[in-house]
């Protein structure tokens, strides 16, 4: 997988945006992808931005109900991206 393939898109969300005081970033990330992939594409996607640490979890699917038919919403896989101190992602500052 290539680097834009495994970073689907940043999540914002009060939270995460809050996290960013401390160098901390969320990305929905590729279902498949471990911490040594994320971490490289990062690295390559914002130039200038050291990983220092890297968080994941499974996020699962809510149960919908409407009217009688039941369903579910899709889970997906995220990514907190913790970065070194002084080092920060621009593209995504707000």
């Amino acid at each position: 997988m290539d680097a834009n393939s495994i970073i689907l898109e940043p999540i914002i969300t009060e939270k995460s945006v809050g996290a960013r005081a401390s160098s901390t970033y969320v990305f929905k990330v590729h279902p498949k992808a471990n911490k040594i992939e994320i971490r490289k594409a990062i690295e390559t996607i914002f130039k200038g931005a050291k990983v220092a640490d890297v968080n994941t979890v499974k996020v699962r699917g809510k149960r919908k109900q409407m009217g009688m038919s039941l369903g579910h919403s899709s889970g997906y896989k995220k990514a907190y991206v913790t970065l070194i101190a002084g080092s920060k992602i621009e593209e995504l500052e707000v």
